[in-house]
């Protein structure tokens, strides 16, 4: 399938495995890639810029194709040293590079001075247009129904995409609920250029985390998921267990005077302890609603290859023949 996406990136398929804490490691990005879609790296897994270019290097021994890396702007105050994630980004021969959290107006000169396309995150229409005005080469579009953060104005992606279709210049992927290749369709049919995954991409053989995380996602639906810091409006989509119910009580009996302090134990230093050891009721951690379309856990491969088939019996078949009554 050729779209904007495949053309800029340089890719077979208009699929992206999206950043994910504790997830996006080399093996996934570089079997996500050697299916056809692109890969991602997350950048700040990594503890220091040297340990991101190594696993750069292990992603490159993996695949000749390309792949990216995430680099998420965080709103703190002690700040990861981005210009030195960015040079090993660089000497990485990494081209593709994904956005998210704060703008990444500042870093623009150095990754755009390497030749690197960026695709920044977007939970509204008015920070897409952002990322646009900025020299952002695409946005990723993340509707209401996304793991981890969706921002702070709730629109689905049925109203979401098509108003990002009206009004960038630049293409989109849809983000959040998507899965097969219904998703795919769907999403190209509403104006974007394909689509990007992050649960749908856990639920694979490749993806380095612990069995309990697939089964999990596979055993939950799409009720399982809740909102939680919403007072602190740093809302998360995260799948319920033990340790969010817990975090949810405090939330309820701390009312509007909750501070971030008071959930702490719930969401610092969680993913180490669900992704590797498989601690599931250890705390928060990120879950699209999309867990419900979410049935096995297929190799990277086996499920870009079923999403690009159910997509070409739709577009080919189903939908086609329907203009022909």
């Amino acid at each position: 399938m050729k779209t904007r996406i495949t053309e800029l990136f340089g890719i077979r398929h208009p699929i992206i495995q999206g950043g994910m804490h504790y997830v996006g490691f080399a093996e996934l990005a570089a079997a996500v890639s050697n299916a056809g879609g692109l890969g991602i790296i997350t950048g700040l897994t990594q503890k220091t810029p040297e340990l991101l270019a190594r696993e750069i290097a292990r992603c490159h021994e993996m695949t000749d194709k390309p792949f990216g890396v995430n680099l998420t702007f965080l709103p703190t105050f002690a700040s990861p040293p981005y210009p030195e994630y960015i040079a090993a980004i660089v000497e990485g021969g990494i081209k593709a590079v994904e956005t998210a959290g704060r703008s990444p107006e500042a870093y623009m000169p150095a990754l755009k001075a390497a030749g690197i396309k960026v695709i920044h995150k977007c939970t509204s229409v008015r920070h897409a247009l952002k990322a646009e005005r900025i020299g952002c080469d695409a946005v990723s579009v993340d509707g209401f129904e996304c793991g981890g953060h969706p921002g702070e104005d709730d629109v689905p992606n049925m109203i979401l995409l098509p108003r990002a279709a009206e009004e960038l210049k630049i293409p989109f992927v849809a983000s959040g609920g998507m899965a097969d290749g219904r998703s795919l369709v769907a999403a190209l049919a509403l104006g974007a250029e394909g689509m990007n995954m992050g649960t749908r991409f856990i639920a694979t053989k490749e993806a380095p985390v612990h069995a309990n995380v697939k089964q999990a996602i596979v055993n939950a639906s799409e009720l399982d998921t809740r909102l939680i810091m919403r007072s602190l409006r740093n809302t998360e989509r995260v799948i319920n267990n033990a340790g969010v119910e817990r975090l949810m009580e405090i939330e309820r009996a701390k009312g509007d005077t909750l501070k971030i302090d008071d959930i702490m134990d719930q969401v610092a230093g969680i993913y180490p302890k669900v992704m590797t050891e498989g601690h599931m009721d250890a705390g928060a951690w990120s879950c699209g609603m999309v867990a419900g379309l979410i049935h096995d856990v297929p190799s990277c491969a086996e499920l870009i290859d079923r999403i690009m088939a159910q997509a070409d019996e739709l577009i080919a078949k189903r939908l086609a023949g329907m203009l022909k009554g």
